[in-house]
């Protein structure tokens, strides 16, 4: 079995839209979400359209990440992150923050072999593979994790850092993210995990796309638009 997984769009329809053409290349047969779909700026209303439509056509499964919460809030004058927030309601359609809000937390493939979670399988929030500015234990992701039953390969997005580690018969893997890179690359990421009988494989991907043409979105039309180019730009943390 093959199984695509990409997150963290962060509302760039053009790194997106490299993703996936890359992916059809492989052909697998399940295609995963890790959320955090929109929060950004090039071009969320055309990442929300391109996600809307992978899930129809392929079938996508999906799970919901922080940003995607966030989404989901009623707007006060004490919201966190308001103006940004309030500039994605305005971009994209009635309905798409409470949908990305209602997503799961995680998800089950391949008969219980493979869970997929934006943060941890109970919380969007919370950082399974760090610990601070370092990487957690493996006692401490295991603790994270709790009971996975029958799980091989469990997979998160979350960090924007790629990672694998084995840990006993268990394969956790951070797949990187579609955009806003923290690691010095503008490179778009995906992950192609490969198994069979109860084997595993798993496959980085990083894909070039039009960084340019994304910035130039954002400095043009996004709230704090000159922020969010210099990280597609850069491929390094810029604080929004």
């Amino acid at each position: 079995m093959k199984i695509a997984v990409f997150g963290d769009v962060h509302g760039n329809r053009f790194a997106l839209d490299a993703v996936v053409h890359d992916i059809e290349r492989h052909q697998p047969d399940a295609w995963v979400n890790l959320g955090d779909q929109l929060f950004g700026g090039a071009d969320p209303a055309g990442a929300w359209q391109l996600q809307q439509a992978l899930k129809a056509q392929r079938g996508v499964l999906e799970v919901r990440g922080n940003t995607d919460e966030r989404l989901g809030q009623v707007l006060t004058d004490t919201t966190e992150k308001r103006r940004m927030l309030q500039w994605l309601h305005d971009q994209l359609p009635g309905g798409a923050g409470a949908y990305v809000a209602g997503l799961p937390t995680h998800v089950a493939l391949a008969g219980g072999q493979v869970i997929a979670a934006h943060g941890t399988p109970d919380s969007a929030w919370t950082y399974l593979l760090r610990d601070g500015k370092g990487w957690a234990s493996d006692d401490l992701v295991l603790e994270r994790l709790g009971d996975l039953g029958e799980a091989r390969v469990v997979i998160v997005g979350h960090s924007h850092l790629e990672h694998v580690r084995q840990i006993g018969r268990l394969t956790v893997v951070n797949a990187g993210a579609v955009s806003r890179q923290k690691d010095g690359s503008p490179l778009a990421r995906w992950v192609l995990l490969e198994g069979q009988d109860d084997v595993w494989n798993v496959t980085f991907r990083r894909v070039a796309y039009d960084v340019e043409a994304a910035a130039r979105w954002a400095e043009q039309l996004a709230h704090q638009g000159a922020e969010e180019a210099a990280q597609l730009r850069t491929g390094s943390t810029v604080n929004f």
